[in-house]
């Protein structure tokens, strides 16, 4: 059993708290990201974990035992880096083999471990090979069979993919997924990345300044963040946000928006607060031939092939609207779009927090 529990980690360099108090629970075999942006604590509670980073308060147990004083070699945890931190003299072979080697281990064992691994990775044909004469998607496997052959209880993956091309990430994407539906084992990766956390996480965590500021599964995330900045965090392209003041005085709320206005469904809050109304590129509608409820003009388009994006300017902000691919902009036009108002996300104009119905 490999359940991870942190109870009110907190991490301290001198004067400076970096991480405050955080709680989380990571059940036997789940594959949870840690993902948020830079400086926000993700890499260093990886690190309290691996035990490569002193931990300056809380309790931290993986499998039921408290591990707070346990050196990272006694904590049946494996890491994979970001920067592969292979051996550039040995072969293959030798590189996956090597810790189990300094561990003691029979060579026969150790010989089988490596093979399984090369077979697990699809890296068999390079076993011989030296760390230069692979790609560097070849490398991060190598890097990642070094931590197979351990068959730890738990996999740590810090950034292992932010050294790859975009083609190459994908792919190595879709490796680390197999790998543990393969293997089951409790996986927690760190990633800057949300796409990466959405795709391969049963569960994302979402950190701001050394806090959870919210998890759950990705979609849940996705579909109800509690906050702006959860909101804005998480998809690709961003949450449209619009900021303005919300007007009753017609019956149907309203948002006012600059020299425009945004109708609204059901509004937890009263005429003339301040409101942070988000929409997603997706759920804006093209509206050719039927009322629209907006009409911002286009700034800049991006045809993708599968869809096109369409930057453009409402009311004093930006928005993006995901569009199909056969429907002609130009710039500086105003174009016609429509949404459902239940695709509409609700934040506190001040805290960014989500407002709830009552």
């Amino acid at each position: 059993m490999a359940e991870i529990r942190l109870e009110g980690i907190v991490k301290e360099y001198g004067a400076l708290r970096a991480i405050h108090g955080v709680d989380l629970q990571v059940d036997d075999g789940e594959f949870v990201a840690f993902v948020g942006p830079s400086g926000c604590g993700k890499s260093t509670m990886l690190r309290m974990i691996a035990g490569l980073e002193e931990i300056s308060g809380g309790r931290l147990s993986i499998g039921g035992r408290v591990v707070n004083e346990v050196e990272p070699k006694g904590r049946d945890v494996a890491m994979v880096f970001q920067d592969y931190a292979l051996y550039p003299h040995m072969t293959i072979r030798e590189n996956i083999g090597f810790g189990l080697k300094m561990r003691g281990g029979k060579p026969a064992e150790i010989a089988r471990r490596v093979e399984e691994a090369a077979r697990i990775l699809q890296i068999g044909d390079f076993l011989d090979r030296k760390p230069g004469q692979l790609s560097g998607g070849q490398r991060q496997r190598v890097a990642m069979g070094r931590a197979i052959v351990r068959e730890p209880s738990v996999f740590l993956f810090d950034e292992p993919l932010s050294n790859l091309d975009a083609k190459l990430r994908v792919e190595m994407r879709t490796e680390i997924k197999r790998l543990h539906a393969m293997l089951g084992t409790t996986m927690i990766y760190v990633t800057h990345d949300q796409t990466e956390a959405m795709t391969l996480a049963d569960k994302v965590v979402v950190l701001k300044s050394g806090r959870i500021v919210q998890e759950g599964p990705p979609m849940e995330l996705y579909n109800r963040p509690n906050s702006r900045f959860v909101g804005e965090f998480i998809g690709s392209p961003q949450m449209n946000i619009l900021s303005g003041i919300l007007d009753r005085s017609t019956g149907t709320p309203r948002l006012q928006v600059g020299n425009g206005a945004l109708d609204l469904g059901e509004v937890p809050a009263q005429d003339g607060t301040r409101l942070d109304v988000g929409i997603r590129p997706e759920h804006l509608i093209w509206a050719e031939g039927a009322a629209p409820r907006l009409s911002p003009v286009v700034e800049v388009y991006e045809p993708l092939g599968s869809d096109t994006l369409a930057i453009c300017r409402f009311g004093g902000h930006e928005m993006t609207a995901r569009l199909a691919p056969d429907i002609a902009l130009r710039r500086d036009t105003a174009i016609p779009l429509s949404y459902d108002t239940r695709d509409l996300h609700y934040f506190d104009g001040e805290s960014g927090a989500r407002l709830m119905a009552a």
